[in-house]
Formats: C-alpha cells, sequence, structure tokens
C-alpha cells in the first residue's frame, strides 16, 4: 500500500486569492466615508426677537351682522330699521382707517337676496373685511 504524500507538480491552484481585493475595497469605502461632508439636519428659523418696548397686539374689534329668516337685520344684537341705517352704518364703518371686521351670519332659512343686499352694500361702501359665519348650519 503506497500512500502519497504531499501534493504532485501537476495539481495547480485555479483559485483567485480575493484577500488583497477586499483589502482594497475596505480602504475605499473608508476614505468614501471620511471624504463625504458631515450633514447636519437642522432647520435655520428667523425667530422673532423679544422686545419690551411694543405692546401685543390688540385683537380685532368685530362687528357682528345677523340676518334673520324674514330679512330682519341686526347689528350687534341690536335690529337695524331702514336699508339707510345700514347703509349709514357701514359706511361709517368704511371711513375708519383700521376697519373692524365684520362677520355676516345668515339664518338658514333666509333668502338668498337678503344676504346679497348686505354684502353689496358693504362692498359698494368700502368694507374690505367682510366674512360669512355660521357655515355649519348649512351641513345638513
Amino acid at each position: 500500500m503506497a500512500m502519497s504524500v504531499g501534493s504532485s507538480d501537476d495539481d495547480m491552484m485555479v483559485e483567485m486569492n480575493t484577500t488583497p481585493l477586499i483589502d482594497v475595497m475596505l480602504v475605499l469605502l473608508i476614505m468614501f466615508i471620511i471624504t463625504i461632508p458631515v450633514q447636519t439636519h437642522a432647520v435655520k428659523m428667523n425667530m422673532p426677537q423679544n422686545s419690551a418696548s411694543q405692546p401685543p397686539p390688540k385683537p380685532p374689534e368685530i362687528v357682528r351682522i345677523d340676518v334673520d329668516f324674514d330679512g330682519t337685520i341686526f347689528w350687534n344684537s341690536e335690529p337695524v330699521p331702514t336699508r339707510a341705517d345700514l347703509q349709514a352704518r357701514l359706511y361709517r364703518l368704511a371711513q375708519l382707517p383700521d376697519q373692524p371686521e365684520v362677520h355676516l351670519r345668515p339664518n338658514k332659512l333666509v333668502t338668498y337676496k337678503h344676504v346679497a343686499m348686505v354684502m353689496a352694500e358693504a362692498q359698494r361702501l368700502g368694507v374690505t373685511k367682510i366674512g360669512i359665519i355660521g357655515n355649519e348650519q348649512f351641513m345638513d
């Protein structure tokens, strides 16, 4: 019985040695990580400066105009008897340098012509800050 110890010259190693390639890849990876600029995740904001000299702004004045189901107009819960009286009040309101907000609240059952008349008069006389409130009643 013969036993072969060692390798013969005919057996050549055919596999490629990948260790140097892995080393080069790791060095390149480390160099890439080092050269990437560090990104900061911060949002730059211009915050207002606290000044003791300025008083806080006052809340805006609000004028509430209600239009009842029969077309009756209320100015801050006070009935407006005539259209001329409404025009006079809206004119005085429009002449103010800092106009108050006008909140127009129509009743659910009022016809559109009454609400349109109030809005048209306000626009014609120069009221700029007007809005309709109470829209949640029309959701049904």
